[in-house]
This record gives structure tokens, sequence and C-alpha cells, in this order.
């Protein structure tokens, strides 16, 4: 399979861009800033949320997938993150349509649901409820991967990303983190996962003490394999563990990430 992977260059485009390639499968990257060292593949200096660059992007390769990675993953106003994560959502679903490439990953993230707090095990049919302006991107452009599944017959799999770092740092972590290698197999499978149209997973991995229901994504042959619990005896609890245990989102739900919606000199 042909994949264009956007922002290639970000934390987790270094990882996912080999371990595709170590899959058999062949990445062009795209991303504003140059290629990591070491990637030798096709590259494009483009903007993700410029229509026209990444409709030229598409009409120069022969794509048949795109995994969707860029984006700003922090705060920030709500009209730079609708800008970050929706509008460069909708400039790949069009070139998407224009060109006829029938899939979508995007990673989407557990700030879509943040705001819940932490009762029961979470699964994919509960209410959007972000946490931050961040999140409100993440469901938005969710909003429109199924607007377009339905509207032009496209599979676009939305995975909500927990923590992704090469080990949990912190209490929170033992149950939101996604190792390196589960991130892969996650979009290997939502890749290839015959006709899910519009489908959302938790991106996590097997953890013991997880918050997220896996179903979902197992149903789309994600098997994670990794489980944060082997690290648990390594970290340390903190003032901060209860506070971020509040609502699945963690810190960015507290009153730290409270902000006006538009920037205002």
């Amino acid at each position: 399979m042909r994949v264009l992977v956007t922002g290639a260059a970000g934390s987790i485009g270094r990882v996912l861009t080999p371990g595709l390639v170590d899959r058999g499968h062949e990445v062009v990257g795209l991303d504003r800033v140059p290629a990591p060292d070491g990637n030798d593949g096709p590259w494009h200096l483009v903007d993700a949320a410029d229509p026209d660059a990444v409709a030229a992007v598409f009409a120069e390769e022969r794509l048949d997938a795109v995994v969707h990675l860029a984006g700003y993953p922090g705060e920030g106003s709500l009209p730079d993150s609708l800008t970050s994560h929706v509008v460069t959502t909708a400039a790949l679903l069009d070139a998407m349509v224009e060109h006829d490439v029938r899939r979508l990953v995007y990673a989407s993230s557990n700030h879509a649901v943040g705001r819940t707090p932490r009762t029961d095990l979470l699964t994919t049919t509960t209410r959007p409820r972000p946490d931050t302006f961040y999140g409100v991107g993440k469901v938005a452009a969710e909003a429109v991967m199924s607007l377009y599944a339905d509207r032009y017959g496209l599979d676009a799999v939305a995975c909500r990303i927990g923590s992704f770092l090469p080990e949990p740092e912190t209490v929170r972590h033992l149950s939101t983190w996604l190792s390196h290698d589960d991130c892969v197999r996650m979009v290997e499978a939502s890749l290839t996962t015959p006709a899910p149209g519009f489908a959302a997973l938790y991106g996590i991995s097997a953890n013991t003490r997880g918050w997220w229901d896996l179903e979902a994504g197992r149903a789309l042959g994600y098997d994670p394999q990794d489980d944060a619990e082997e690290f648990a005896d390594r970290i340390d609890r903190r003032d901060a563990d209860d506070a971020e245990a509040a609502h699945v989102g963690g810190p960015f739900a507290t009153e730290e990430f409270y902000r006006s919606a538009l920037d205002r000199a």
C-alpha cells in the first residue's frame, strides 16, 4: 500500500513511517519541515491547511491511503485549533475524493472525550465531551470524516490516541499509554481492515488499568500487545495524580487550560 503520511516529521510520524515501511508499505511523507535524517522516501514540504498545495501532492503521487498526523498537539485559540485539525482534514478529504483515494486514518485524540468524568470503562459510543479547543478540533475533524464517509463512501478511521510515549511517566499514563509498537499495529490495522466506513477506536495499549474499551479497535483488527503495568514500579505518585484522574482528559480538563475561545489583544 502506498500511504501519504502527513506530519511525518512529528513524534508519531518518526515512529510510524519506518514501522509501516518494515511492514511492506511505501510511505510518502508530508510536513512543513524537511524530512528527518535517514528518511529516503518521497517527501513534500507542504502545509496541510493549504488545499491547493495538498491537491498538487495528490496530483503528483499515486496514493492508496492517507494517515493524517499533522496538527498542533497543544492548546490554542478556537480558530487556530479548527485550522490545525479541521481545515487540514477537509483539504485532505477533498483531494481524496478528487483522486479516488478511499482510506483515511486520522490521529484523533482522547481529548475528544476528555471532559468525561472518570468512572466506568469508556466506549466509542459515548457522546463527544472535549476538554479543550484542541479537543473540539478533534471532534469536528471526526464529524467531517463521518460526513465524507456517508457522502462519498470513503473509509475513515479515527484513532483517539491516549499518551504516545516510549514508556509511561505518570500514574495516569498507566491507563492511557500507547506504545510505539502498538501505534504501528493500530495504524496498520486501520489501513487494512475491510470496509470500516466511518469508525473510531481508542488508541491505547492493552493496559491493565486502561480507561477506554479496546473492543472497537479489536473489531477493526487492532490487537495491542503491550501493557503499561510493566512500568508501574518505576513511577512515583504525585500530588497531581488525583486531579488528573478526575476526567479522562487528565490535566487538559483542569482549570490550567481554561481560556477564551478568541484571542484578543
